[in-house]
């Protein structure tokens, strides 16, 4: 016998289980249905407007409100915050930013959403580290320390893949324990950079 699927039901074992984004398989295993049964409910409620696609296979109840941050750890995995978003949210550059930017040992990635733009930069699986859980808007979200989002970011200037930002604020930074994520990526001009870094901020600021 076919199971039916109520949708009330759905939204409901959704929420409580967390769930609010999923996967197509993640769907099929925790109401234990087959994927053809799992594939019609979702391809008729994505018409219906329960669900709303964030990219192919991964799926929102279209009323749900989970963090970017959210989001951004669960699209592209393994992945964790850093570069410009993390150094937004420790303060370190006084931007906003509106793409939502992070690390990852898979290839380099950019997904345009209907919640919003998320951007993934490579990097070695060896220097995949740094990172923890942190509590966001009520999420738990995979972010980058302080020390290592600045050297991510700096190891991508390194590249030339970025520019640098002369609005750093690194009076909060560790700068031992910066170097000690800085010399991981094993790049004498990611060294470099830090030193240059840290002598501009001992220039005396000029008053106009």
């Amino acid at each position: 016998m076919v199971k039916k699927l109520n949708r009330i039901q759905v939204q409901e074992k959704l929420r409580n289980s967390g769930l609010v984004i999923f996967t197509p398989r993640e769907f099929y295993d925790i109401f234990g249905i087959s994927p053809k049964t799992g594939s019609v409910f979702i391809s008729r409620n994505l018409k219906s407007g329960l669900f709303l696609k964030l990219r192919n296979n991964y799926y929102i109840l279209k009323d749900s409100h989970p963090s970017l941050y959210t989001i951004a750890n669960k699209l592209y995995q393994p992945s964790y915050i850093s570069l410009e978003s993390a150094l937004s949210h420790y303060g370190i550059i006084p931007e906003v930013v509106y793409t939502v930017t992070s690390v990852t040992p898979k290839p380099t990635r950019e997904f345009k959403t209907p919640k919003g733009v998320f951007s993934y930069q490579r990097i070695k699986k060896g220097v995949f580290t740094g990172y923890s859980p942190a509590t966001l808007e009520g999420h738990v979200v995979l972010l980058a320390e302080p020390e290592k989002a600045l050297a991510d970011y700096l190891y991508f200037v390194d590249l030339k893949k970025i520019s640098l930002n002369d609005r750093l604020d690194i009076k909060k930074i560790n700068k031992g324990k910066l170097l000690k994520f800085v010399r991981i990526f094993k790049r004498k001009g990611l060294l470099k950079k830090v030193t240059e870094i840290y002598a501009e901020q001992r220039k005396p600021r000029k008053i106009y």
